[in-house]
């Protein structure tokens, strides 16, 4: 139950984090149509932008995870199969869990420095600092949960195909 949940909560953040890509593609169009040819920036495009790219960066982490899309090496341990691959997707999830424990941490710190002393940034619309550094710990605790779950299946259920498994079939067949 928990697990659907986790899934569910990580399914929303990465399809949110695709239409925040696809707004900020609207955002830096407009922006380009004012300034160019109506000869008028505008003075939230830039830090609008730059703020829902954090967000949305660190919110597809986990989506990234769940569907197997992250940077895999899978020169030696390409069988789903065995325990040595099961061994191995159980350290590189371990590596990411612990990275994301680290980042939640200092994130989190962070974020609390920033919202206590109402830290904003230098541009012209100033929004506080704790809008942009609560995605650090957000995204990453979320990314967290995720490794989690995986970890947790790759040893009941097993190892999932990754997408490119028919290309590294097909390069065992050609080799």
């Amino acid at each position: 139950m928990l697990f659907r949940i986790i899934d569910s909560v990580t399914e929303f953040a990465g399809k949110l984090a695709a239409w925040m890509f696809f707004a900020i593609a609207l955002f830096v169009t407009y922006e380009v149509v004012m300034r160019y040819v109506f000869n008028a920036p505008t003075i939230w495009v830039d830090e609008v932008s730059r703020i829902m790219q954090i967000w949305a960066t660190y919110i597809a982490g986990a989506f990234v995870l769940k569907h197997r899309e992250m940077i895999v090496v899978e020169v030696a341990f390409h069988d789903h199969t065995t325990v040595w691959r099961k061994l191995t997707e159980t350290l590189a999830i371990l590596m990411i869990a612990l990275f994301c424990v680290m980042a939640c941490w200092y994130g989190f710190e962070l974020w609390i420095k920033a919202t206590r002393l109402g830290h904003t940034t230098d541009s012209f619309l100033g929004p506080p600092k704790w809008l942009t550094h609560g995605s650090i710990w957000i995204g990453f605790g979320l990314l967290l949960l995720q490794s989690i779950v995986e970890l947790v299946r790759v040893w009941t259920i097993g190892v999932p195909k990754s997408s490119h498994e028919p290309e590294l079939e097909q390069l065992g067949k050609s080799g």
